[in-house]
C-alpha cells in the first residue's frame, strides 16, 4: 500500500483534488470531516474541549466559531487544542486504514500535514496549489471569512512555495477542472 499525504494550503482546492482521488476509487481519509465529527453532537473529543475550553461546545457539539477566537493567534491554546484532537483522529485514520488494507493506495487528505509532521508518516506527498490571487478570491468568499482571519489562517499555515518545493507531486487548481483532473490520473499513474 502506497500511502500519500495530500495537503495544500486554504483555499487551493485540495477538497476538490480529493473528490477526484475517490473517483478515480482511491480511498480518502479525510482529515477536516474526522474532526467534524470527534467535534460534533456526541463526538468524542466534545468533553476534553469543553473542560480545557469552557463555553466553546453546546449540544451541537463544539462551537467552531468560539473555539477560534479561543485559540486562534495563541500557540499554547492551540498546542492544548491539537494534544486533544490529534490523538482521536489518529485512531481514526487507524480505523480508515484496517478498512482498505487491501487497496494499493490511499490518500490522507491533510491540510496541516507539513505543520504536524504528517509528511513523516507517507510515501508520497501531493501538494494541491494555485496562484496566490486565485486562492484569496477563493477563501474571501467563505461565509465568515474575512482578509484578517485569511491572514491569521495564513501564518499557521507552510508557505505554499515551501510545500511545493517539499512535496513529490503538485497539483494545480488554477486551472481547468478537466486539466486538474488529468493531473489527478497522471500523479496515480506515477504512484502505482
Amino acid at each position: 500500500m502506497i500511502r500519500v499525504g495530500l495537503t495544500g494550503s486554504i483555499g487551493m482546492g485540495k477538497s476538490t483534488v480529493a473528490a477526484m482521488f475517490a473517483e478515480e476509487g482511491v480511498p480518502v481519509f479525510d482529515a477536516d470531516a474526522a474532526v467534524h465529527r470527534l467535534q460534533g453532537p456526541g463526538g468524542k473529543v466534545v468533553a476534553a474541549i469543553e473542560a480545557r475550553f469552557p463555553g466553546t461546545t453546546g449540544d451541537g457539539g463544539v462551537n467552531r466559531t468560539a473555539l477560534a477566537e479561543a485559540v486562534l493567534g495563541d500557540d499554547a491554546a492551540m498546542k492544548a487544542l491539537e494534544a486533544i484532537v490529534h490523538p482521536a483522529v489518529g485512531a481514526e485514520r487507524a480505523a480508515f486504514l484496517a478498512e482498505h488494507a487491501d487497496a494499493p493506495i490511499v490518500v490522507f487528505d491533510v491540510p496541516l500535514l507539513f505543520e504536524t509532521g504528517g509528511d513523516r508518516h507517507v510515501d508520497a506527498v501531493v501538494v494541491v496549489s494555485a496562484a496566490p490571487a486565485v486562492q484569496r478570491d477563493r477563501t474571501l468568499r467563505r461565509p465568515g471569512m474575512t482578509p484578517a482571519k485569511f491572514d491569521a489562517i495564513l501564518a499557521r499555515q507552510t508557505p505554499d512555495a515551501e510545500k511545493r518545493a517539499r512535496a513529490d507531486h503538485v497539483i494545480p487548481t488554477d486551472c481547468s477542472l478537466d486539466e486538474t483532473r488529468a493531473a489527478v490520473r497522471r500523479t496515480i499513474a506515477a504512484l502505482a
